[in-house]
């Protein structure tokens, strides 16, 4: 699944589930997804908080196969800037 997929989903939830702060998936070379102002881009800026994990991660992740609490202890994920953002994750992927 590519990250452009992975967006339009994103983007598919957030019209109908409200998302408030900005959060950005840093994939690396695979490029990033920010979550902002009630949508999802590929555009890089700023975020309230920054998720560094890899595309296939990711994937995982969005699909219930990655625990996002494993993630964090095994280092399949790094949370940096204000976590309370990435715990809203959950009513998304949920």
């Amino acid at each position: 699944m590519a990250l452009d997929r992975i967006t339009e989903k994103m983007r598919e939830k957030l019209a109908v589930t409200p998302f408030s702060g900005s959060l950005k998936f840093d994939c690396g070379a695979a490029g990033v997804i920010v979550l902002a102002d009630g949508t999802a881009s590929r555009e890089d800026r700023g975020a309230d908080c920054t998720i560094r994990i890899t595309e296939e991660n990711l994937v995982k992740l969005l699909t219930g196969k990655l625990n996002p609490m494993t993630g964090v202890v095994t280092g399949k994920l790094k949370v940096s800037g204000d976590p309370t953002v990435a715990m809203k994750l959950a009513k998304l992927i949920g």
